[in-house]
């Protein structure tokens, strides 16, 4: 405990750089009405909404609910939801000069609607995406890549934050291996994996690491396989695979792998986001010095708190030391 204590201390000291998709993630919840004459379908009685930062967005969330001090990266619509995201996070961070507000883009939207009755967990009963693949111009590609450029002596590290909407340009991605030469750069990206070779870390969840690897995890053996190829295509030096109520297992060059058991209830209720809070406090950790094992265990206590937790969420310093308090080492 003394030990994660005095890591989640040096978390306000962490200077992180988050670059990604953006994304506005718009919750509405309401009662179940009656059946619809229209159609056989309920009709869902609005009560409220709300907006939360989602994406590359929710990460940056994470570290901002840590402690951190950030500077996020990304493209937003000019529009209602994308100046309403922005307006969000510029009331926590005041290092807002890498997010572009674009009149000619579409902020990118999450929008799930929630039903159920007042004494009742809202379940989640239809998603609806506004997502359109982002074309930076060569003026927007040179002012992201000359902000990149002016903040890289000051900061830490990096969070690649990919959820495939394009704004990984191949400049953007060279600077990425650059930067991975000296500073810690971690990964979080769903479809592209491979274009990031030679990072600190990635953060993959079971299915995209079936994806990179083309090996169908269905025990501890193909696990491994899947682990260690994960290792050599990427050329990183550690690899996290998150594995839901099962917990995550870390794979490191030349050591065996390590399997960390979710802690806490695996009756989860919402995994929304939480690989966000992961690479966010496996980020923050290795920066205030920890090891990957370590790192990675404090990631598996902050996660275990934000999938309780209904939506797109994040967690204090405070809490994460509650849930090391409660569940002891693991």
């Amino acid at each position: 405990m003394a030990t994660y204590t005095s890591i989640i201390r040096q978390f306000s000291q962490a200077r992180i750089c988050v670059i990604g998709d953006m994304t506005a993630d718009v919750f509405i919840y309401g009662k179940p009405h009656r059946l619809s004459r229209e159609a056989p379908v309920i009709v869902v009685r609005y009560d409220s909404e709300e907006l939360v930062p989602g994406g590359a967005a929710n990460t940056v969330n994470n570290l901002l609910d840590l402690g951190a001090q950030v500077y996020p990266v990304g493209l937003l619509g000019r529009d209602y939801f994308g100046e309403r995201l922005f307006s969000l996070i510029a009331g926590k961070c005041p290092n807002m000069d890498g997010m572009v507000l674009d009149p000619s883009y579409g902020t990118i939207m999450k929008t799930r609607i929630l039903a159920g009755d007042d004494n009742t967990t809202k379940q989640q009963i239809i998603r609806i995406d506004r997502d359109m693949k982002i074309q930076l111009s060569e003026e927007k590609e040179r002012g992201l890549l000359a902000y990149l450029q002016r903040i890289l002596p000051g900061i830490d590290a990096l969070i690649v934050s990919d959820y495939g909407y394009g704004i990984f340009t191949k400049k953007i991605l060279a600077f990425i291996r650059h930067c991975a030469r000296d500073k810690i750069v971690a990964v979080d990206s769903r479809y592209h994996m491979n274009a990031f070779k030679g990072v600190t870390i990635i953060t993959p969840n079971q299915s995209e690491a079936e994806q990179i690897t083309g090996i169908a995890i269905q025990d501890e053996a193909s696990l491994h396989r899947a682990g260690r190829k994960l290792l050599r295509l990427i050329k990183c030096r550690a690899a996290l695979i998150t594995q839901g109520n099962k917990g995550m297992t870390l794979f490191e060059p030349d050591k065996a792998p390590l399997h960390i058991p979710v802690v806490g209830s695996d009756k989860i209720s919402d995994v929304t986001g939480a690989g966000d809070t992961v690479v966010s406090l496996v980020t923050l950790s290795l920066v205030a010095g920890a090891a990957f094992p370590q790192a990675a265990r404090l990631a598996n206590y902050g996660a275990s708190v934000v999938v309780m937790k209904p939506g797109t969420a994040t967690l204090a310093a405070e809490e994460l030391k509650t849930a090391i308090s409660a569940y002891g080492k693991k």
